[in-house]
């Protein structure tokens, strides 16, 4: 058994999410998941949230949580989430190796 964690964290993207969640009350985290729907198929969501279940991924990201439940973390396996700041926009992405195809968004994806 490997103690590899199944996804991780760049440090662009742990930047951007400490700024983000030092700004929201005390003990607020971000939860990644994959849900149904997007022009791919299955699409990345993103959410602030105060409550971790007990079978969520917990991830460190400078000091704070990255929560991922049990069935996304399947579809997840292998990726890293990323933060790209560029001229036509800031957002988090996803690079995930399971990934046949994904939109050009980058918000969703097919397996």
């Amino acid at each position: 058994m490997s103690d590899a964690t199944p996804v991780t964290v760049s440090d662009r993207a742990a930047k951007r999410i400490a700024a983000i969640l030092s700004k929201e009350p005390e003990g607020a985290m971000l939860r990644v998941s994959v849900e149904g729907g997007g022009c791919s198929g299955f699409q990345y969501k993103f959410d602030i949230v105060n409550d971790r279940e007990d079978d969520d991924l917990a991830l460190d990201a400078d000091g704070y949580a990255v929560l991922i439940d049990s069935v996304s973390v399947d579809y997840l396996s292998g990726s890293v989430i990323d933060f790209s700041d560029e001229l036509i926009g800031a957002a988090f992405k996803i690079e995930n190796p399971n990934a046949t195809a994904s939109c050009g968004c980058g918000t969703s994806f097919s397996l």
